[in-house]
């Protein structure tokens, strides 16, 4: 069973390495972490006030009911279809695995299948991963798959034993060929960030890093940015913004 909390798009990829590309988003429900230091305030479907990520309608279980429960790869890619049809590219589009955290369901066989199917009929497909979880590459398809890696620092308030698995980013930079590293930080934690993204590029195989600007608005993306972005300068790491957000606020379905 593989749970959808929605799939989207074409839109364009609002970060990371591939920023600005037309892409459809598969999301995920569920994830290992709540982050609950990213304090983006939600309140649930039975009226109770929280704290995560700003993709907390896809990480909280309280919003199960309204996830999509596919019993095969292919329902999933019937519903994709409906959405590269919409347009006529002269290319594949991208497809983007993302969640709460896609990584939960890696062992699944109808996940794999909707990897491989992807990969095979030519398309980009990136995975959106905190990456603490483990995983093995056992198929050639695998290899092809781009890890778009944003692995939480302590202002995600995660315990570091759970939020840092260096096996699985080694696995993952050891088995494909442009995956990367990207940090969301705000302003107020660039001292602490560095120490500890200097401490975790310096155990594991080397890539590119990306920092990103904390917020779920534009407003805060604004408040944040200059400072990463010196951050970035003065460190050798590349500065993403977010877009999506920059555009749409924290909208879903764009």
């Amino acid at each position: 069973m593989l749970e959808i909390n929605e799939i989207f798009g074409p839109t364009i990829q609002g970060e990371g390495k591939l920023v600005g590309t037309p892409s459809i988003f598969i999301r995920f429900g569920k994830c290992n972490f709540s982050c609950v230091g990213f304090a983006v305030e939600y309140e649930t479907p039975s009226g109770i006030k929280k704290c995560a990520c700003d993709s907390y309608y896809a990480v909280d279980t309280e919003f199960k009911d309204t996830w999509t429960k596919y019993k095969s790869y292919e329902e999933i890619v019937d519903e994709v279809n409906k959405l590269i049809n919409i347009f006529q590219y002269n290319y594949k589009i991208d497809i983007v695995i993302t969640g709460g955290e896609p990584l939960l369901y890696w062992n699944k066989k109808e996940f794999q299948k909707l990897l491989e199917h992807y990969i095979n009929d030519g398309h980009n497909v990136t995975i959106e991963t905190n990456a603490s979880l483990n995983l093995n590459f056992e198929h050639e398809y695998q290899k092809k798959l781009l890890f778009s890696m944003s692995v939480k620092l302590s202002n995600s308030l995660e315990p570091i034993k759970k939020r840092i698995n260096k096996e699985t980013l080694t696995k993952i930079l050891s088995n494909t060929k442009d995956s990367y590293l990207k940090f969301v930080i705000g302003k107020d934690f660039l001292t602490q960030a560095k120490k500890e993204i200097i401490e975790i590029i310096k155990e594991i195989p080397k890539c590119e890093v990306y920092l990103m600007p904390l917020g779920d608005t534009a407003e805060e993306i604004n408040k944040n940015c200059e400072e990463v972005i010196n951050m970035a300068i003065q460190n050798g790491f590349k500065y993403c913004d977010r877009l999506h957000i920059r555009v749409w606020d924290n909208k879903r379905g764009v």
